[in-house]
Order: C-alpha cells, then sequence, then structure tokens
C-alpha cells in the first residue's frame, strides 16, 4: 500500500520510512480491521497511537530540520517535545521554546494548532488517570487522527521554507 489517500503526496516524501509506516499500518488497521469487524470495543484509543508516533516524529524531524532543536536533541531519549512545545511555560524556556520559535517564524495559529494536537492526540490518549478513565468512540478516533494528519500538513506547509536538512530542503 502506498500512501493513505487522506495524506498530501508532498508531506508523504518528506516523512521517514518508519513515519510512513506507522501511518500506513493505522490506515490498515482503521480501515480493513476495525471497520469489517463486529467486535465493538469501549475504548477505540488504540487507533490514534499509530498516527500520534508518527505525528511526534514528524515534529521532532521537522523542528530539527528547520534548525529549531539541535542534533542532540533530535537524537536524545531525553528530549521532552511537549514540554517546549508548551504555550504554558514558553516565557520560562525562552529561546528553548518551540512555542515561541513556530509563532515567531510563522504565526500564533499554527503554535497552537501544533500544541492542541498534540494536547489532543498524545496527551489526553496516552495517559491513564484512575479517576478519569478517557475512553473514545470509533468517531473520536478518527476525528482525532484526521486532526493529527491535517496538522502535520499544516506544519510542513508553514515551516517547509526554513528547512535545512532533509529531503525537501530549500536550497540557498
Amino acid at each position: 500500500m502506498d500512501k493513505p489517500d487522506n495524506m498530501d503526496a508532498d508531506l508523504w516524501q518528506y516523512l521517514s520510512k518508519p513515519q510512513q509506516d506507522l501511518l500506513r499500518e493505522g490506515h490498515y488497521l482503521t480501515n480493513n480491521i476495525i471497520r469489517q469487524s463486529t467486535f465493538i470495543f469501549q475504548d477505540y484509543s488504540f487507533l490514534v497511537f499509530p498516527y500520534a508516533k508518527a505525528y511526534e516524529g514528524f515534529l521532532k524531524k521537522i523542528f530539527y530540520d528547520a534548525d529549531f532543536i539541535s542534533h542532540l536533541d533530535y537524537i536524545s531519549d531525553h528530549l521532552r517535545l511537549g514540554k517546549l512545545m508548551s504555550p504554558n511555560i514558553s516565557d520560562r524556556l525562552g529561546e528553548r521554546s518551540l512555542y515561541i520559535k513556530i509563532k515567531e517564524h510563522i504565526n500564533t495559529e499554527l503554535a497552537d494548532m501544533i500544541w492542541d494536537t498534540w494536547r489532543l492526540g498524545r496527551n489526553e490518549i496516552f495517559h491513564y488517570f484512575p479517576h478519569n478513565l478517557r475512553s473514545i468512540s470509533i468517531t473520536q478516533a478518527e476525528e482525532i487522527i484526521n486532526q493529527l494528519v491535517r496538522t502535520m500538513e499544516e506544519a510542513y506547509k508553514g515551516l517547509k521554507p526554513f528547512l535545512k536538512r532533509g529531503p525537501l530542503a530549500v536550497q540557498s
């Protein structure tokens, strides 16, 4: 299978093979396994996981390719992308804040979109709290998946002029 139908071709070329594989697997799982099954799950969060993981990988890659993070940050097992993207602590982070970098280089709308998608598609899906088990329906899972893809497309369009490395880097 090539790229999922809902994916922009230019963005697809930019993604690494592991990121493409995650998106293909998520697309296959949703469209070929879940849609053909008669089993009803209580929580469809698992459908979001491959997309959320690809989103995180995409963000690390594009932030690195745009020189928003260093090579050491990119390969680090300790980089906390959510922390660096959070508008809530951007003032404390100063020049390390990805939220501020996106806001200054592109606009506040894209910075908010990237953060909101991170919060919705990752933080609210992955975390478990005994007092607040957030289960999502298949419709909600598909909405979150679409938001993850849409945000990757918008982030790619917005950051493309700043890419200094990667397969589609702007040549000066």
